[in-house]
């Protein structure tokens, strides 16, 4: 009797472990659904007439304000000086710790 009830004992323990351990393996999913203004800001033939040949074109950007994403479309700027080009919004690596950083538009000078 001894011998049914240590067997049953490891049975028991055997299968609380292994439900244990299910238990701890989570996958979380993440669908974000931004809605995007219905434009075609990467085709030029859509972008609206440009206001002047020193005028360039800043592109649309989702922006971090107010503990959400923001939508900003796509526009004719000035640059801030000659020679300014504007640099689209890109994910950089990061140098230090794993994983990518978000680097919004900016102006570069040459």
């Amino acid at each position: 009797m001894k011998k049914i009830t240590k067997i049953l004992f490891l049975v028991a323990v055997v299968s609380l472990s292994a439900f244990a351990k299910a238990k701890a393996q989570v996958d979380i999913g993440v669908n974000l659904q931004l809605n995007r203004p219905a434009q075609y800001e990467n085709n030029e033939r859509f972008h609206p007439n440009r206001p002047s040949p020193r005028h360039l074109w800043v592109a649309e950007e989702w922006t971090w304000a107010g503990g959400r994403y923001v939508y900003h479309p796509g526009y004719w700027a000035l640059p801030p000086r000659d020679g300014a080009v504007w640099v689209p919004g890109h994910w950089i690596r990061r140098q230090r710790r794993p994983g990518y950083m978000w680097n919004p538009g900016h102006w570069r000078y040459r």
